[in-house]
Formats: C-alpha cells, structure tokens, sequence
C-alpha cells in the first residue's frame, strides 16, 4: 500500500516562518544582528495520531493546533525579533492576546454581522436570504480587516514572509532545490493558504447557518458561536481536497477567488526573507528524518585461549 503523501505547510511569524512538518515543528527568525536564529520542537500525538486521519474530526484538531503551536511559535519569534533578554515577551502574555483575538475574532465575524442583519429582517422574507445577506456582511467585515492591517508597516513585513513561506512549500511540492534562485520564481499564492481557508469559512457558514433559519436570536447567536468547529472541520477537508487535487480545473476555478483573496495578504519577499523560509524548512524536513538505527553491539563471550607453558 502506497504510504499518503505529506504536505508540509506553515505560517508567518515577527519576522521569520514556522514549519509544521510531520513529527516536528520548526521556526526560524532573523534576529536584529541580522543572523537567523531557528528552534525545532516535536509535535504532540494529539496533532500526529489518529484524531488527525478521521474527516471533518481532523478539522477541528487543525484549528487547536493551529492557535497552540501559533502561540508558541509567535513567542519564540517576538522574544528572538527583540534580541534583548529584559524586553522578551512573556508566554502567557502572547497566550493571552491570542485567547482575546479567538474571542473578538467570533464576535466580529460571526455574530456582529448576525445583528446587523437581523436589522434588515423585516424587509427580507425568505430565511436564506437573511443568512446570505448576513454572510455577505461577514465577508465584507473580513475583507475589510484584511485590507486594513495590510497598510501597516510592520504587517507588511508579515506578509512578506507569508510569501516567503508559500515560495519555499512550492519549491518542495515542486522538487526544485531549496535556494534562494529556484525559489524565487514561485507564486506567492497557495491552495492550503490559512487565508484561503478563512475565505471557505464565510462561505460554508452561509451554508450551515441557512440549513437553521431563523430561530429565536438567542439560538442565532449560539449558533454562531457552538458551529464554528464543525463549520471549521467541513473547511478544512474543502481546503485539505483542493490542495491535493490543485490541477484539476474544476477545482483551479472554484479555488480562483480564494487564491485572489491572497494578494491582501502576502507579499513579494526579499532574498533575506526567503533564507528565512528555507531554513525553517530545511529544519522541519532534517527533524523528520527517522534517526538512524545503532549498530548491534556484538558481543562474544569465549574461553581465554591457553597459556603457553
């Protein structure tokens, strides 16, 4: 039986990539001195067992990865970023931020737009109509933040990387060399984007939401707080089918939006970027590597050979 192909994939960190690979995980971050400074840590068997292989389940377990190992990767990148020991940023500093983004990020896409459009309820009749409207509010909420954030300098440089590390994941998929030269000519765009996964997100919502009209608002809001998992696990085997069928055509031209959504949120890296993004890589594939066994100690016991007289 043919062992299924792995796709390596990862994320943006202050000024360096993460690489989720198989077994490992790895970071790499240019430091203010202008060197590269790389960590690799192993991945929990909640993330690699078998929760990870069950459909939609996996989903779920992605989206838990994602904000563990975001937090600790973003962590090790704004302590190695700062380059000074008194100015580190503590772990549960980050944890936490990040806790109040997951909470304002459901409260800003999924039920704002639900009071907006229970506004407009009584000039719409049909229940799918009033979850497509809210959807449409979703979606314009999304793209909105997107491009808001994108004029900030710093995020930029983010984005930047974001591009780096797409570059370096189709150079892999594609078999090229992982150097600065072969890398450079790739799109910045990828399938598995989070990007395009947060953009698969408002449209099956759309979907899901529709299937439950229009209850009580008290039942709305629940909604759209309990149903996020599932809308989450039913996005990420969308995005997990398009990756690993991205020349089909069918599939190019449902995904087309998805990759446009992406020139918001990544960038054209510099060479210095980029070795940020192979290195992360190259560390990644180097931990997955199975260790190589030990020579068998041979050991033989025998009789001392007799002493001459």
């Amino acid at each position: 039986m043919t062992a299924q192909r792995f796709f390596y994939g990862g994320q943006a960190v202050i000024e360096g990539v993460m690489i989720r690979g198989q077994r490992f995980c790895s970071v790499a971050v240019r430091r203010p001195t202008g060197d590269i400074h790389s960590t690799t840590w192993p991945l929990s068997t909640i993330y690699t067992g078998a929760l990870r292989r069950i459909p939609l389940v996996r989903g779920v377990i992605v989206l838990v990865e994602t904000l563990v190992l975001g937090m600790k990767a973003l962590t090790f990148s704004a302590n190695a970023a700062v380059g000074e020991e008194d100015r580190q940023v503590g772990r549960w500093a980050i944890g936490a931020t990040l806790v109040l983004a997951l909470v304002l990020g459901v409260g800003i896409f999924f039920v704002a737009p639900l009071f907006v459009a229970q506004r407009l309820d009584p000039f719409i009749a049909s229940d799918l109509a009033s979850n497509f409207v809210e959807g449409l509010i979703r979606l314009a909420i999304f793209l909105a933040y997107v491009w808001a954030i994108g004029l900030m300098g710093e995020i930029k440089r983010v984005f930047a990387y974001h591009g780096a590390e797409h570059m370096t994941v189709h150079a892999l998929e594609a078999g090229t060399p992982l150097d600065v030269e072969h890398v450079r000519p790739f799109h910045t765009a990828h399938p598995r984007c989070g990007t395009a996964f947060l953009l698969v997100v408002m449209v099956v919502a759309i979907l899901v939401f529709a299937l439950l009209g229009r209850p009580d608002v008290y039942l709305r809001v629940l909604s759209r707080i309990v149903l996020v998992p599932a809308i989450a696990g039913v996005s990420y085997e969308v995005i997990r089918f398009s990756g690993a069928h991205a020349g089909n055509v069918l599939v190019r031209a449902i995904m087309a939006p998805s990759l446009a959504l992406q020139k918001l949120t990544t960038r054209r890296p510099d060479d210095g970027q980029i070795e940020v993004a192979i290195q992360a890589m190259q560390k990644a594939i180097a931990a997955d590597q199975p260790e190589p066994e030990a020579p068998p100690v041979v050991t033989q016991e025998s009789e001392a050979p007799p002493q001459g007289g």
